[in-house]
């Protein structure tokens, strides 16, 4: 867990809201949090507006991960670019791709939110490369899948991106309003029916 670096260390599967406003699949749910999923190096990708939940939801599925034995990683992508940068000139690279690699799981939160260089690019497809069906990655994003390729620009490495991240992946796309400092009563009209609010 302290490997983790979670933003939501909290975050559990048993807490997820699964009011129909969200239009979460507790099935999908239920199939993820047993981690057959990352065993077999799927993806998942966890899209929808700000606010609606995507980095606690993975969060909750990366403590479950934590919690049968294994390794995962969070990242907001543009501090992995960053990162991947600094190896680079540091001479460390090889040794950061070689640990990458070894990570059962690794999440990239706000995928699309700052541009990337070539130079990023390539970095990317690297940490990806190493980890296609043998481990597993997370895509966070503001976008849907469909605008991914747009995002990435340079045609050539967005396909090599995209084949290695959208390929054998789940999809989650979250709706419904921001749950950021709303009170859950006006998530749905009998939600005070329920009893007390549940976690994001």
């Amino acid at each position: 867990m302290r490997a983790a670096k979670l933003k939501h260390a909290q975050a559990s599967v048993e807490d997820i809201d699964y009011r129909p406003v969200r239009e979460l699949d507790k099935r999908l749910i239920a199939t993820l949090a047993t981690g057959d999923w990352i065993q077999r190096g799927q993806g998942l990708a966890l899209t929808g507006k700000t606010g609606t939940g995507k980095s606690w939801l993975f969060c909750a599925l990366a403590r479950q991960a934590c919690r049968q034995g294994r390794s995962v990683r969070y990242w907001r992508l543009p501090r992995l670019l960053e990162d991947l940068r600094i190896a680079h000139a540091e001479g460390s690279y090889a040794a950061f791709l070689r640990k990458t690699a070894k990570t059962d799981l690794i999440a990239l939160d706000d995928w699309g939110l700052s541009p990337t260089t070539a130079q990023d690019r390539a970095h990317l497809l690297e940490v990806l490369d190493d980890r296609v069906e043998t481990k597993s990655t997370v895509v966070i994003s503001q976008l849907p899948v469909d605008q991914w390729h747009a995002y990435l620009g340079e045609p050539t490495l967005a396909d090599a991106i995209l084949d290695r991240l959208v390929h054998k992946s789940h999809r989650i796309a979250l709706k419904g309003p921001s749950m950021r400092g709303v009170d859950a009563d006006v998530l749905t009209p009998a939600a005070s029916d329920r009893g007390s609010p549940r976690k994001p």
